[in-house]
């Protein structure tokens, strides 16, 4: 068992902690850090996921760091491409140095006495516990559970001859040239398999229950491809994400306010992709828009291949599986050799590591989120969450921010310990993503944080006003509790300082 001391310690290096080690770089005193990451390869998401034609459901003006420009021409990248841009950014800020790979966070544990966490972790290569102290948790994995997606039981299941698949768990040597595939489920995986099996497959077969919003997008970004001709790759970059965050929020706000302008205004565009004659009750929900995440397809691909006959959609409920196939309630049977189950994901916090605050437990489904980053109650931790109405990494990078900011500001003043402190009257319901009504949000809202009555504990999921707080808010405000002095930190040859990297 082996212990290292650390100024910062992050866990998780998918695309959240990634940048958030380049923004402690970027922006930091000189605090040293360590990244923990289960698998042995950055990326998370992107490197978990290797189904067919994964790929962003962001536009990559928007979903890539703040700091670093996307210049490739996709609007819509795929998910090697997306993994290549964050190893590449990995690269570039010397994170890999500070990387232990294989590190199953289990336990964290924080004691107000000493100031600091001892965070347990198993290691995959010998399988015993390492211990980490840190003054810092800063929490990176996401919100879902890496081990297992959602994956509901189907009556008569085991009579199918075939595979039953979850594209969480893609089969490296799945053949499906000619077969006849069914995917269940209308989420942004189901709209993604479909278009990237069909090609190959005999024919693919959507089968939801219910219909989802799906916007067609350009595949390639030909103003920015203009703009490059003229501008430097920054200024185009940050110029291309000015209008995309721009059309994301009108978008959004347009279907709160005008849902019923706006569901016309989604389906025409399915009609126009599909043609006069087609059914539109397989995409016309019966939810508003942005009631559930909107899905987008480039340059309408699912569309298409529904319109060259590769592929369909059928609306209906799965009364059971047979030797071949589906039988649906409806009475109509669908012929299936292979079955993608494209059900979603389960929701687990912090990796589904256990936290204690000065031996009593967290729980982390009584607590509300002070401005989206800090947990109430919790010192000197943060959680980094993105948005589910826009790219998810606008708000990671400003949340990464505030989390240095905040750093900074503890070593300024001298400072041991930070704590977020709710009034009476400050809790609400609903959880962090309480905007949402996805059926992986209301399964798993008993695990997440709530969001409470007013500011700074409710969730805006609006990155204009977002980033003005994140960036500009001043930290004392009385509902954050500084204590001093800091003890000296004696740093451990294990962990690096932040450095920036090389020009």
């Amino acid at each position: 068992m082996t212990e290292t001391n650390v100024d910062v310690l992050i866990v998780g290096a998918g695309i959240s902690g990634i940048g958030a080690a380049c923004h402690l770089t970027r922006d930091g005193r000189g605090q040293s850090y360590l990244i923990l990451e289960r698998r042995h390869a950055i990326g998370g998401t992107w490197d978990l996921f290797r189904y067919p034609g994964i790929r962003s459901d962001s536009d990559m003006s928007t979903f890539g760091f703040n700091f670093r420009p996307w210049t490739a021409s996709k609007v819509l990248a795929d998910g090697p491409s997306i993994r290549e841009y964050v190893e590449a950014t990995a690269n570039e800020y010397r994170v890999y140095d500070n990387i232990r790979f294989g590190q199953y966070v289990q336990h964290a544990s924080w004691s107000s006495a000493t100031g600091r966490w001892t965070v347990r972790a198993r290691n995959d290569a010998t399988g015993e516990i390492d211990t980490y102290i840190a003054r810092f948790l800063l929490g990176c994995t996401g919100y879902y559970n890496y081990d297992e997606g959602y994956r509901p039981r189907f009556p008569g299941e085991e009579r199918f001859t075939g595979p039953i698949l979850h594209p969480q768990h893609w089969p490296e040597d799945l053949d499906y040239t000619g077969k006849r595939v069914v995917v269940i489920g209308s989420g942004a995986t189901a709209v993604t398999l479909v278009p990237a099996m069909a090609p190959t497959a005999g024919h693919v077969t959507m089968l939801q229950r219910s219909p989802t919003y799906i916007v067609a997008l350009p595949a390639i970004d030909k103003i920015a491809a203009w703009m490059r001709k003229f501008l430097p790759e920054m200024a185009v970059y940050r110029l291309s994400r000015i209008r995309n965050i721009g059309i994301q929020r009108l978008s959004y706000a347009l279907s709160r306010r005008y849902p019923n302008f706006m569901r016309k205004v989604v389906v025409a565009g399915a009609r126009r992709h599909l043609g006069p004659d087609y059914d539109l009750r397989h995409f016309t929900p019966k939810y508003n828009p942005w009631d559930q995440r909107l899905c987008v397809v480039p340059d309408g691909d699912l569309f298409r291949v529904i319109r060259d006959g590769k592929a369909d959609v059928v609306t209906d409920s799965i009364e059971a599986f047979t030797e071949t196939g589906i039988k649906l309630a409806s009475g109509q049977e669908l012929q299936a050799d292979i079955i993608v189950a494209a059900t979603g994901l389960q929701i687990q916090m912090l990796g589904g590591a256990t936290v204690d605050i000065d031996g009593e437990p967290l729980r982390l489904n009584e607590v509300l989120t002070y401005e989206s980053v800090l947990i109430e109650t919790v010192p000197n931790a943060a959680m980094i969450f993105g948005y589910t109405n826009a790219s998810w990494t606008l708000k990671a990078d400003i949340a990464a921010q505030y989390a240095v900011r905040l750093l900074n500001y503890l070593d300024e003043h001298g400072y041991q310990q930070v704590v977020a402190r709710a009034q009476p009257g400050d809790h609400g319901s609903d959880s962090v993503l309480g905007s949402l009504e996805s059926g992986y949000v209301i399964r798993g809202n008993a695990h997440m944080p709530r969001q409470g009555t007013k500011a700074p504990w409710i969730v805006l999921n609006n990155y204009i006003r977002d980033a003005q707080t994140l960036k500009r808010a001043r930290f004392d405000d009385g509902l954050l509790h500084f204590s001093r002095p800091r003890p000296t930190l004696v740093k451990d040859s294990g962990a690096a300082t932040a450095t920036r990297p090389a020009t």
